[in-house]
């Protein structure tokens, strides 16, 4: 049997007497009930920031991881059209009556391509900072590639360009644009201070025989880094510093003499230019091109030397547009590295524009319509291209461009550590 015990709670009030105490039943008190409150706000919230951001990744990084350096030869092509508009809507005083009838080239269409070039350039440097900050180990791959390191030039060589295009400021020293003066001086140094440490960086090996032996490491998109110094000189003579501009100029010269050599001596183990990246070999006519037009505006003239560079292009240009066949297989598909082709020609063309201001011959001004005409022409049709194979630019699938450029990179990476070993 189960007895039962029952508890009796005894009260003793404080003011009774002891014979008054009596005994009392209470009744057993009720559980205490417990309300839990569940805050879903800040879980919901914090799932739909992690929803979105998830959402922003899946968006962005595969974009980034596709994008590499080349594809700076965009806006490169279209900051250097946007100059060569600039200077076809200026002719100067006393000009050939040829060069006068391009002053009917609109006015909104410069402003109109500067502002598209400005666009793209800031849209692309902004991906590829994302890149640099989440997918840095590519990055590096791209700046230990022989090819790709060159291609770290373009975007500073387009915001120069777009500074000396700029139709809203020019860098004049009168008293009322002081301030304009200061502005294009900063920036000019912003813009330059990259080229400058890249330059001593990449002509450092070539000179101690470090990682990138010149003669191992030579292709035509070294000369990328001389039509940096050659663009950068050219908009700092503007201020008026020619002594600047001669530093810059001489340190790019004797190192496109060096180049030059040695890309015509084809030595052994500098065949690293893949057949897709062919069109990267017009850079051979934006050297001496962007040379002749640096040298015009040091000496106030376009003298003897500058004609010389500007003969060599012409002839180098030749020599490209008549051998079609070596550039067969980089024509199959639509590939970024065409823009390759626009800006090359464009610097002859704002060459031409200065040799036939000096030589006032219908055949000189004659050759600049030609010249530009075609480069105009080539670059709309880029332009077009491109539009229209967006899927190829950045594929939904990881081929194409990607793969090539990591087989690049992959190669060519065993190149300099091999030629590090042999030094």
């Amino acid at each position: 049997m189960c007895k039962t015990h029952t508890q009796t709670t005894i009260s003793i009030p404080t003011t009774t007497t002891m014979h008054e105490i009596k005994p009392t039943l209470q009744p057993p008190s009720t559980p205490p009930e417990v309300h839990l409150t569940i805050n879903t706000t800040t879980t919901l919230h914090t799932t739909q920031d992690d929803h979105i951001l998830i959402t922003i990744k899946s968006i962005i990084i595969p974009i980034i991881t596709r994008l590499h350096a080349g594809y700076f030869h965009i806006p490169l092509s279209l900051c250097f059209q946007t100059l060569l508009w600039k200077t076809l809507r200026e002719p100067p005083d006393h000009a050939h009556h040829y060069r006068n009838m391009l002053r009917v080239l609109p006015s909104h269409a410069f402003i109109l391509m500067w502002c598209l070039s400005l666009f793209i350039l800031v849209s692309l440097s902004i991906l590829y900072i994302l890149k640099c900050a989440l997918l840095s180990n590519m990055v590096k791959q791209e700046y230990l590639n022989n090819i790709h390191v060159n291609y770290l030039f373009a975007p500073w060589i387009s915001c120069l360009l777009l500074l000396q295009s700029s139709p809203f400021f020019a860098p004049k020293t009168d008293n009322y644009y002081y301030y304009y003066y200061y502005y294009y001086f900063i920036l000019w140094c912003v813009f330059t201070l990259p080229i400058i440490i890249l330059d001593v960086k990449i002509y450092g090996q070539w000179l101690t025989k470090g990682k990138r032996l010149l003669s191992t490491v030579a292709n035509p998109a070294s000369q990328l880094s001389m039509i940096g110094n050659f663009v950068a000189a050219r908009v700092v003579v503007e201020m008026g510093w020619k002594e600047s501009a001669m530093v810059m100029f001489s340190i790019g010269f004797v190192h496109y003499v060096v180049l030059f050599v040695t890309l015509y001596q084809r030595l052994t183990g500098n065949s690293c230019m893949p057949a897709l990246l062919r069109p990267v070999m017009f850079l051979f006519i934006a050297a001496p091109s962007m040379a002749s037009l640096a040298w015009d505006s040091i000496s106030g003239t376009f003298d003897c030397c500058s004609k010389m560079m500007f003969y060599l292009s012409v002839f180098l240009f030749l020599s490209l547009v008549s051998r079609p066949n070596l550039f067969k297989k980089s024509m199959k598909k639509y590939n970024v590295v065409w823009w390759a082709y626009s800006y090359p020609l464009t610097i002859l063309a704002l060459a031409s524009t200065e040799y036939a201001q000096e030589m006032k011959t219908d055949f000189a001004h004659l050759l600049m319509i030609i010249l530009s005409g075609l480069s105009v022409l080539v670059s709309l049709i880029l332009m077009v291209y491109t539009a229209l194979n967006t899927n190829i630019l950045m594929p939904l699938d990881g081929d194409n461009d990607i793969d090539l450029m990591f087989m690049s990179l992959k190669s060519n990476t065993v190149n300099s550590k091999s030629s590090e070993t042999l030094t």
